[in-house]
């Protein structure tokens, strides 16, 4: 069974870090593409940050890249956001997910965790 759990949300204020973390099973973690995906109510779904397979290559949604930073470990079937310098606007549900290639398309990713809360206060 394909699973996806992702931790490490909570309420901080503007200025702190957090750091996501995406535990996955079900699956052959190294064979797919990871993905994080952010989401506010009544909004659609936005790209936050991809990596590859083995972690060639990295990308990052050119307004967060000087804040957040995407990583895996293949050895512990883990994915995970460093999100720094928060802001109250980066307040969403955050979501990972995989996908067969790199992609910032959310259509074309396959598994989906739940998603965890992330509140910036002001």
């Amino acid at each position: 069974q394909v699973r996806l759990e992702e931790s490490g949300g909570g309420l901080v204020q503007a200025g702190d870090s957090l750091r996501l973390s995406c535990a996955a099973s079900g699956f052959s973690f190294v064979s797919y593409c990871m993905g994080w995906f952010r989401q506010v109510p009544g909004k659609e779904r936005e790209f936050v940050a991809a990596i590859s397979w083995r972690s060639e290559t990295a990308y990052h949604e050119t307004s967060k890249k000087e804040r957040f930073t995407i990583s895996r470990d293949n050895t512990k079937n883990a994915l995970y956001l460093q999100m720094n310098n928060l802001k109250p606007e980066d307040t969403a549900t955050y979501y990972c997910a995989a996908a067969k290639n790199l992609t910032w398309v959310a259509e074309e990713y396959d598994f989906w965790g739940q998603g965890t809360q992330v509140t910036v206060s002001s």
